[in-house]
């Protein structure tokens, strides 16, 4: 057991783990960092923290199967038809791809608001609404006439959006105060 445990893959290994633990955490300090001056939700910080995880997690497990000394000719095979698959499945979806990224453009570039009041410049169907909530591939609007609508994030960055009126307090604020709203 002594010999197997000080094996230089098993050590590497170890480390490989702790440092994907720390880069996440690291990572994830700095995103919450931001959020809070920027004043994102909670759900938007947690699709973040779930996104940036399957990314560090996947890249320390690939690390840690080359470390292990599993044939690359073979692993390379088989990465490059994993990805070939995924490729294809990408491009006949390849508005799911485009909503993620757009996603993590909206959340860190933060054009607009929860709250906001927008129109959305499209020449077919012109909506004016308020952002309700902006989550991973879509954003949730709500109309003056109280229509709910579900708007992909992608088109968000490809239409032209005007904010018509920017939050001074929403309803989404109230909510979550701990005063008491009658006095």
């Amino acid at each position: 057991m002594k010999e197997f445990l000080f094996k230089p893959q098993v050590i590497l290994s170890l480390c490989l783990l702790l440092l994907t633990f720390i880069t996440h955490r690291v990572i994830i300090w700095s995103a919450i960092k931001l959020s809070k001056r920027v004043s994102r939700t909670e759900l938007r910080k947690q699709y973040l923290n779930r996104y940036t995880g399957y990314v560090i997690w996947s890249i320390c497990i690939i690390t840690i199967i080359l470390v292990w000394g599993f044939s690359t000719d073979g692993f390379f095979v088989a990465l490059g038809s994993t990805f070939a698959v995924v490729g294809v499945a990408l491009f006949a979806n390849w508005s799911i791809l485009s909503n993620i990224t757009s996603s993590f453009i909206l959340y860190f570039t933060f054009p607009f608001r929860i709250g906001d009041r927008i129109r959305i410049h499209d020449k077919d169907l012109p909506v004016t609404a308020v952002i309700s909530d902006i989550k991973g591939f879509y954003t949730l609007l709500i109309t003056d006439e109280g229509e709910n609508i579900t708007y992909p994030n992608n088109l968000l960055l490809q239409k032209g959006v005007s904010i018509l009126q920017e939050r001074k307090e929403s309803i989404f604020d109230i909510n979550n105060q701990e005063s008491d709203p009658t006095v």
